[in-house]
């Protein structure tokens, strides 16, 4: 089991910066897959950000350029934001596929003001 915590949300003005960080409860070294999604108000989940066991880093066209997703240490993972808009406005949840089990974050709230 992998118990997953982020933090670092916030307000911001459109063009801003943010950096999210998910502290797991073991090393996500070797884990399948660690990254980060995202859920607007009445949208579905989706993804922003992944880095999969390979270390390929996958990015979601409307972020890609301006976000940056990182493993800082064993048990961490992070993404930069860059350039926000007011569209990247979501719950931002960190993300773990662990031994073909998906973990969840509860989630940070990212509000980016026009």
């Amino acid at each position: 089991q992998v118990r997953l915590v982020e933090s670092g949300g916030g307000l911001v003005q459109a063009g801003g910066s943010l950096r999210l960080s998910c502290a797991a409860s073991r090393s996500i070294f070797g884990i399948n897959a660690v990254g980060w999604y995202r859920q607007a108000p009445g949208k579905q989940r989706e993804l922003v950000a992944l880095i999969r066991s390979s270390g390929s880093r996958d990015y979601a066209a409307s972020v890609s350029g301006r976000f940056t997703i990182s493993r800082d240490n064993s048990k961490t993972v992070s993404l930069q934001m860059n350039s926000l808009k007011p569209e990247d406005t979501a719950v931002y949840f960190c993300y773990v596929n662990y031994d073909g089990l998906d973990y969840w974050g509860q989630g940070t709230q990212v509000t980016v003001s026009s």
